[in-house]
């Protein structure tokens, strides 16, 4: 009997058997005819199982459940004939299948915890339901469900002739009747849900009148299934679209008149969730509005109603939004677009062009946006034919695609390109040269706008081969600075449809490749990596359909086709990446050279890879490999690549390592050649024991490499080092075991003398190499779970977690002030002086010492051993700890390994750390381990593990609330951190009971009463909880579960703020800060760091009623008059203001907002009125504004007639706040506030004297320059009469004699003069520009520093004439300002004014020399004295040396040598790697400026004292195009693009300017060119070539001395000497060809040294004693940096033996000649490419090529 072979052992079917009986049901006749036969046995078997599996026998959240469930629905759904008679025929009634019955409503109702179940249930209820032989049954029976679980307990459950009673049904919690909805509007039938029931008490339509109240209410809810219940309202009205013929028949009438009911519940519903931040939720809205539109349309069209008001009220309703609401966009619009056309949208909206712009730059609006220009570009072309539809397209359109592809935002850019731009070429073809002819300038934007409009046509088009005139565009793309267009370039280049590279394309990119390996950004490098992976996968399938296709002799002849391309490309890309791996390269570098390594080994190589799912190697591609093979190409696994990887494997960074590991365990072979095995895992065990924790790091990463990479021999290695016999052959465990039995060793040590252990032997390397080998090594698990290696795993594991408890135990310890058994009973942390007692104590015992040393203000080398020690090593610890139950736990096979009593003591390590650690690293490595142990326990099917981490949160909350000696959570970051890792624990698609009762909890404690005796050196219960809320607030693992507690938190947060205590105020701050992030979600940024808040207020509180009514009565309360202030009052008005503003609508729930935020314009203090003009901001809606406007204008008091200085001063600051620009909206019309200004023009004497309070004046003033196109122009002009009269009798002299000084009379004076600039520069009057500029020399020092920051200000308005008549009159007084220079900050702004305005302009210099007349160079002077004697800070030092570069180039003679050259003194002093970022800026900038006019000057005049400044600007600019900031590279690749452009042409019109590699190439070409013949070149460029000392580099290396825990940082990590020294050599070499004698001096000084060091390098690495730290030189930067210039300046050595005459070598003491010296020299190599440390003497003789550059990226 198939039934008994099933389940032969019982009556419960396992899971295998649930799922055979679901695919014979399902898929099988035979199987659903042999069910017919059975079907009583089956109902039993399926009631008995499904009792057991929720009964808690198994485990709730398992699959098994779910297919339990899953069997009942398919037999209910593929067998509804046979079930049947079973529910509604009393005879055939059957009890198992009421039994059935029975759970699936238990499981609905929430005795299944998974909520997949619990939906899945209810969907199987509905299926039972549909057995029903009339619909009158079936929807009689569904309702009866619904008002049982409304009536919560009462009552018997009828269906058909099956009853259950309502007692046996759990409490509901809110999720059955969204089971029960979402089945039966998933499955249920028709004619059930369109039913009338007749005769009941409630004559209902299941469909309208039963589920549509229930799905609204369900919306409401604040639960955790937001996605599902809106996922419910889309089927609900698709099945009412599905079934309106039957609807209007029962209703008799139409569903969604105008006034129906239903459609104003049913709108409102979906507008007020329109911008839910649950994810999916949106789309689900979306949908809804498409769906409820195509109904209203249906009802419209059936009933031929002609008016459809909904399209317009959606439409308005959409546009009143502001910008920021996604919500605006895809949902209302577009819905209705294909009804009322694309022109009556754009004229509702004029701005939309501008907003869509928006959106593209901002990621979570960009669908939306694209989604509705689509909508709108396909009702347009609707419309028209051809022609027509560009034109019309390029009207409404292409100043929108102009301004998003020319943006420099990479954002925006790429965005219009991947979403807009392809979609409408294939719309639009002819809109492509309607884009091209808008690009064809030589700026940066047009630039990049081009290239990816060509990339999207050429793809569009298939077109492959490239123009002429495009090849030439497209290189100057690729060299070209920004980012960006080269990127563009490389995507066009790389993307191409066919399967090879043309020439052009082949060039371009050798090119291209090396001169951008070392760039800056993570993103640069990431696409690169897979435009570079486009490439390979073309060339290796066109390689592979060429080798299919043509006769392998062919191939072997001298035509050799595209197969030996694509090799020798690839091979040309191999050996530049592993070029580029020697460990004196950048960090860039070698990330760069990784990515693309990775790319090669995927694509060109046969290996597999189970785990990608994709990009699998093709099965031909031996057949490749062969080829390449034969051409003696293609040595992947070869030598030096090895070695090169296996000195990544040392490098101070962690994705270097880990990138290197990776390749050498998926793609090199099985192990390591047993001659590299001994040197490599001595290396790994000498880093192992490291203090430091980076090179602890290295030794962890390479024992896992070893550890996947060993064998037997390895093993032997490790017994012959413990002095033990090898007796296990399973590698795993004994590398286990060897790691284990050194960490006891050092364990050992560290118990008897910490400081030596710490220095010698800390226990952190080894604790990270078992986490990495136990954790990250699959194999590792494999092992784990066989049976004969499972005895050996569980002693090794129990040994592991009593020896990490031992660590833990002693680390902690030894940092508590108190030893021995009382330290183990000290709960909290110690506090920083108990800590430093401690460590002084165990230096003491260390040293052996008596008495303690001196105390010294800088931690000793010494105390720094320990507490890194310590902190690292339980960090470690908590990570092993949390990763080992994690991956035990949850693996098959695995959970027997690590027996209960090592889970308890793990869980009680997590305590201590947690309880008595202050050291933020090592608790958030904890906690990250903690969190994953807590996880794995409560998913885990034994309650008794499931115990253990809520056993530890009762603990945690019992300490919370008890008395204590100490406090706990001040100052220390565990405590909190100990809630927050068990309730991220708990499964998030199950209910969360540990949080629900821990915030309760907490919530309760913090409301408790204080103690009128508060300790203030303890914490109290209160605080505490306050505390933890706030990090269960913060915690990222909890998600939207924290939404539902927040009202309670928000309240409580209120209250603590008027607390009595300080630290409960200090506490409620916080938590509110947090609970103000949660509730309005991370800000939104674009991509130039513009903030997007996308929260409107009634989104906020119709996703928050009860909070709302929260925030409202504290606002209520806290109006002026009241009895006290309300401390809470500041923190509710800033979380107001962070909304936006919302719809139009004048009962909308923010109205209620109003009137409080109104009445707090009369507050007492400053910041409330402020921060309350702010929140009434998203209070009230655009639309609105005018009128309130107009109202608070009306409030404004007559001459006489101010009540309330505070009032008037509140009005303004609002109405300032309402008129001002916000981030993306739109001003108000100026028709709209001409009534506004027409009532403050009645109350223009608040500007006059006669108002005495000058912060009001200043805000009225502030209001009046707001509405500059509303006001009248007498009005205007009386304003500005006003203004110029009160500044020019204001006078110093006056000022200071008053009488009676008044509050805020510097802040009126400067706005206006700050309103006076705006005017001036708003209207172009020459008069108001004149008095502007005497506002200059005003004698109130505010006034001019208004000026003077409105000039710097980015914000103001462009005015050239302005411009150039305030660049005058600062040129004019600059000497007399520089000459008194009392105040320093006023001469840096005056500078940074000056610059701003000049660097602006083109014709500055010829200005400048007519109004300085000659003064300039004085004044060049006094700023040179200034920077040279005065020690200004950096910022005026930088704005003093860009002045004096500025005016220097006004012109400058023979005279002026000693000045010129003091000017390029400083600029040295500034472009020191040692120097501030500021400087080393300025002195790039100051190189475009003087530093061009310079080399001009020098090139055009006969002036020779210019040659040595000029290659002191040359070897400043080559220092600077190395700088470790990008922005210091940026300005000077700006330097070395003018200078090729044309050598400083003014402005650079024109120029293309080029990437800093580029320009490094291209200034040393002009030396060679310009300055090949001055002997002082060879000179200059020598200076950078370093001169190592190569010896002591090695007596450090092979030192047996412990290292220090810290080594001094280099100043610039971006900088590769030994490159630029490599780059150097062919310049160098044809300077010799041009200037020999200029070598001699270099010669006698270096070459001696050079021999010497080739003779030592031949000694040394000639003898096998050099095996003994071969593996540390490999990786050793500074040695191997060493050995590369070496080999530099022997071949210039050598070059110079050779052009000068052996002669020269003989009379400067060389014992050699050049034939004798390179023959050593070649020697030397090959020693050094043998070891791994240098490339092949045939590699290297041959100088490098010019475009490896290794400048700016």
């Amino acid at each position: 009997m198939l039934l008994a072979g099933l389940a032969p052992h019982g009556e419960v079917l396992s899971s295998e058997d649930l799922q055979a009986v679901c695919m014979f049901v399902e898929e099988s006749s035979l199987g659903r005819h042999h069910w017919q036969q059975n079907m009583a046995p089956l109902l039993q078997h399926l009631a008995h199982t499904l009792s057991y599996v929720l009964q808690g026998q198994a485990a709730p959240s398992g699959t098994w459940s779910c297919l339990a469930v899953k069997a009942c629905l398919q037999l209910f759904q593929m067998m509804p004939k046979d079930v049947a008679p079973l529910v509604w025929n009393a005879i055939a009634k059957n009890e198992a299948l009421q039994r059935i019955l029975e759970l699936l409503l238990e499981a609905v109702a929430g005795k299944a915890l998974s909520k997949d179940v619990r939906l899945l249930a209810g969907t199987a209820l509905s299926m039972l339901l549909n057995t029903a032989p009339l619909p009158e049954s079936g929807a009689r029976a569904a309702l009866a469900l619904f008002q049982l679980m409304d009536r919560a307990g009462a009552g018997e459950l009828r269906v058909g002739e099956l009853a259950v009673e309502a007692h046996s049904i759990p409490e509901s919690d809110g999720l059955e009747r969204l089971a029960l909805s979402r089945g039966l509007l998933t499955c249920c039938r028709a004619d059930i849900l369109c039913c009338r029931l007749e005769g009941s008490t409630c004559q209902a339509c299941l469909l309208l009148d039963v589920l549509f109240p229930t799905v609204c209410a369900l919306s409401k809810e604040q639960k955790d299934c937001h996605y599902h219940c809106f996922q419910v309202l889309v089927l609900w009205l698709r099945r009412v679209q599905e079934n309106l013929p039957e609807l209007w028949h029962l209703q008799g009438s139409r569903l969604l008149a105008k006034d129906a009911k239903l459609l104003q519940e049913l709108a409102q519903l979906l507008w007020d969730n329109a911008e839910a931040p649950v994810e999916g939720v949106s789309e689900f809205i979306q949908s809804s509005f498409r769906l409820l539109v195509e109904i209203y349309h249906l009802e419209c069209q059936h009933f031929e109603d002609q008016e459809r008001p909904l399209y317009q009220q959606m439409l308005q309703r959409a546009v009143s939004m502001p910008w920021q609401i996604k919500a605006r966009y895809g949902c209302p619009v577009c819905a209705i677009v294909p009804y009322v056309g694309s022109q009556q949208v754009l004229d509702a909206c004029p701005m939309l062009q501008q907003h869509l712009l928006s959106c593209l730059a901002t990621n979570h609006l960009c669908p939306m946006a694209a989604e509705m220009y689509r909508a709108l570009v396909r009702q347009q072309c609707s419309q028209g034919q051809g022609d027509e539809q560009a034109e019309l397209w390029a009207q409404h359109w292409l100043p929108l695609f102009s301004k998003a592809l020319r943006s420099p935002l990479p954002i925006l850019h790429g965005n219009a390109t991947n979403h807009l731009l392809p979609w409408t070429l294939r719309q639009l073809p002819a809109a492509g040269a309607l884009l091209a002819a808008q690009f064809s300038g030589a700026d940066a934007a047009a630039l990049r706008a081009w290239v990816s409009l060509l990339r999207v046509q050429r793809s569009a088009a298939g077109v492959t081969s490239l123009q002429a005139e495009e090849v030439a565009r497209l290189r100057a793309c690729l060299r070209a600075r920004e980012e960006g267009v080269r990127l563009a370039a490389l995507g066009l280049l790389c993307g191409g449809p066919g399967h090879s590279l043309a020439d052009t394309e082949e060039r371009l990119l050798r090119e291209f490749l090396p001169l951008n390996l070392n760039c800056h950004t993570s993103a640069f490098r990431q696409l690169l990596q897979a435009a570079l992976r486009k490439v390979l996968g073309r060339l290796r399938d066109g390689a592979l359909a060429r080798l299919r296709g043509k006769d392998p002799k062919e191939l072997r002849g001298e035509g050799v086709g595209q197969p030996a391309r694509a090799v020798d490309f690839v091979e040309w890309l191999l050996q530049l990446c592993i070029s580029s791996l020697i460990p004196w390269a950048n960090y860039q570098r070698k990330k760069t050279a990784l990515l693309l390594l990775t790319a090669i080994l995927e694509t060109c190589t046969d290996t597999w890879s189970p785990e990608r799912k994709k990009g699998q190697p093709p099965r031909t591609m031996a057949t490749l490999l062969g080829h390449a093979r034969q051409s003696g190409c293609w040595d992947f696994f070869s030598q030096p690549n090895l070695l090169a990887l296996l000195g990544c494997l040392q490098d101070s960074t962690n994705e270097i390592r880990d990138m290197a590991s990776e390749l050498l365990i998926r793609y090199f072979p099985a192990t390591f050649p047993e001659t590299l095995t001994p040197a490599l895992l001595q290396l790994a065990q000498d880093a192992l024991s490291s203090p430091r924790v980076q090179e602890a790091e290295v030794g962890a990463v390479l024992m896992k490499t070893i550890l996947q990479k060993s064998d037997s021999s390895t093993l032997k290695l490790l017994a012959l080092e413990a002095n033990t016999a090898q007796t296990l052959t399973n590698r795993s465990l004994y590398f286990a075991q060897h790691l284990l039995w050194v960490l006891q060793a050092q364990l050992a040590t560290a118990q008897q003398n910490l400081l030596q252990a710490a220095a010698v032997a800390p226990m952190h390397g080894v604790l990270a190499a078992l986490r990495r080998c136990l954790l990250q090594v699959p194999e590792v698990v494999t092992c784990m779970q066989t049976a004969e290696s499972a005895q050996g795993w569980q002693e090794l594991l129990s040994s592991l977690v009593g020896t990490a408890r031992d660590i833990t135990s002693l680390l902690l310890g030894a940092l508590q002030s108190q030893q021995g058994p009382e330290a183990e009973q000290q709960v909290a942390a110690p506090s920083f002086a108990d800590m430093g007692n401690a460590i002084g104590s165990l230096i003491m015992l260390g040293k052996g010492q008596q008495e303690e040393e001196e105390d010294s203000v800088l931690l000793s080398e010494e105390h720094s051993l320990i507490l890194t020690c310590c902190w690292v090593s339980v960090k470690e610890v908590g990570l092993l700890l949390g990763g080992l139950a994690e991956l035990l736990l949850s693996s098959p096979g695995t959970k027997h390994l690590l027996p209960f009593a090592s889970l308890q003591t793990a869980a009680t390590v997590f305590q201590e750390i947690l309880l008595r650690c202050r050291h933020w690293g090592a608790v958030e490595g904890c906690s990250m381990g903690f969190t994953k142990f807590c996880a794995a326990l409560l998913n885990h099917p034994d309650t008794e593990m499931q115990a253990i981490p809520q056993t530890i949160l009762d603990q945690g909350l019992e300490a919370l609330s008890g008395p204590r000696s100490s406090s706990i959570t001040r100052r220390a970051a565990g405590f909190p951190m100990l809630f927050l890792c068990i309730v991220s624990g708990e499964n998030p698609a199950q209910a969360r009971p540990l949080l629900t009762r821990c915030i309760q909890t907490l919530l309760g404690l913090a409301t408790m009463a204080l103690p009128q005796d508060w300790d203030q050196t303890l914490d109290l219960p209160q605080v505490c909880a306050l505390h933890v809320l706030q990090t269960l607030v913060r915690g990222a693992g909890l998600g939207t579960a924290l939404l539902r507690h927040a009202t309670p938190m928000v309240a409580l947060a209120l209250q603590g703020l008027s607390s009595p205590c300080w630290a409960m105020r200090n506490a409620a701050i916080q938590l509110f800060s947090a609970l103000t992030t949660r509730l309005l979600g991370q800000k939104q940024s674009s991509a130039e760091g513009c903030l997007v808040e996308g929260l409107s207020l009634p989104a906020f509180l119709g996703q928050h009623p009860q909070l709302g009514a929260v925030l409202l009565a504290e606002l209520g309360a806290a109006v002026p008059g009241g009895p006290h202030l309300r401390p809470a009052l500041h923190a509710i008005l800033t979380l107001l203001a962070q909304l936006q503003p919302g719809p139009d609508d004048p009962s909308g729930p923010s109205t209620h907002f109003l009137e409080p935020l109104l009445e707090l314009a009369g507050s007492p203090i400053y910041a409330v009125r402020a921060m309350a003009a702010k929140a009434l901001v998203p209070v009230v809606p655009p639309p609105q504004r005018p009128a309130l406007l107009l109202h608070l204008a009306q409030q404004l008091p007559a001459p006489g007639g101010v009540s309330s200085h505070n009032a008037l001063h509140g009005h303004l600051l609002q109405m300032r706040a309402l008129l001002a620009p916000h981030l993306g909206t739109d001003r108000l019309p100026a028709e709209a506030l001409h009534p506004v200004a027409l009532q403050l023009e009645a109350q223009g004497w608040l500007l006059s004297p006669a108002q005495r309070c000058p912060l009001v004046r200043a805000a009225f003033l502030q209001v009046l320059a707001l509405l500059p196109g509303s006001l009248s122009p007498g009005f205007t002009q009386s304003i500005w009469d006003a203004v110029s009269a009160e500044l020019g009798n204001l006078t110093l002299g006056r000022e200071l004699g008053c009488a009676e000084l008044q509050v805020g009379a510097a802040v009126l004076h400067q706005t206006m003069a700050r309103f006076a600039c705006s005017e001036a520069a708003r209207q172009t009057d020459s008069k108001r520009i004149h008095t502007v500029c005497s506002l200059l020399q005003h004698p109130y020092p505010d006034v001019h520093r208004a000026v003077l920051s409105w000039v710097t200000d980015g914000k103001r308005a462009e005015c050239e004439e302005l411009e150039r008549a305030l660049r005058l009159t600062l040129l004019e007084n600059l000497q007399s300002v520089l000459q008194d220079r009392g105040n320093k900050e006023f001469l840096r702004l005056y500078l940074e004014a000056l610059m701003h305005l000049c660097r602006s302009c083109p014709s500055w210099s010829r200005e400048a020399s007519q109004k300085l007349q000659g003064s300039a160079l004085v004044c060049v002077e006094i700023l040179l004295l200034v920077m040279e004697t005065e020690r200004p800070g950096p910022e005026l030092l930088s704005q003093a040396l860009c002045a004096a570069s500025l005016l220097l180039t006004v012109g400058f003679g023979d005279e002026n040598v000693l000045l010129v050259q003091r000017w390029c003194t400083m600029l040295e002093a500034c472009g020191r790697p040692v120097a501030d970022e500021v400087l080393r800026l300025a002195a790039a900038c100051s190189l475009q400026t003087a530093g061009t006019e310079v080399l001009r000057r020098c090139q055009e005049a006969s002036c020779p004292w210019l040659v040595p400044v000029a290659l002191r600007v040359i070897n400043m600019s080559i220092h600077l195009l190395q700088d470790e900031d990008p922005d210091v590279r940026h300005e000077a690749a700006g330097f070395v693009s003018l200078v090729q452009h044309g050598l400083g042409q003014s402005g650079g019109g024109g120029c293309i300017f080029v990437q800093g590699n580029v320009g490094l190439l291209s200034l040393l070409q002009l030396l060679l060119d310009e300055f090949g013949h001055h002997p002082e070149t060879f000179d200059s460029l020598l200076q950078h070539l370093p001169q190592p000392n190569l010896r002591a580099i090695m007596e450090d290396l092979e030192a047996d001395t412990p290292p220090s825990l810290y080594k001094e940082d280099e100043p610039n990590v971006f900088a590769e000497p030994a490159a630029l020294a490599q780059q150097l050599l062919p310049f160098l070499l044809q300077l010799l060809e041009k200037a020999p004698s200029s070598a001699l001096r270099w010669l006698q000084a270096a070459g001696p040294g050079v021999l010497q060091d080739l003779h030592y390098c031949q000694q040394r690495w000639s003898h096998e004693s050099a095996a003994r730290c071969w593996m540390k030189a490999l990786g050793c930067a500074v040695l191997r940096a060493a050995l590369a210039v070496l080999l530099v300046r022997a071949q210039l050595v050598a070059r110079v033996l050779r052009v000068l005459g052996e002669e020269h070598g003989a009379v400067l003491g060389l014992d050699c000649g050049a034939q004798e010296l390179e023959q050593e020299l070649a020697l030397v190599q090959g020693l050094l490419a043998r070891h791994g440390l240098g490339p092949a003497p045939r590699q290297s003789t041959v100088p490098a090529e010019q475009g490896e550059a290794h400048g700016d990226g």
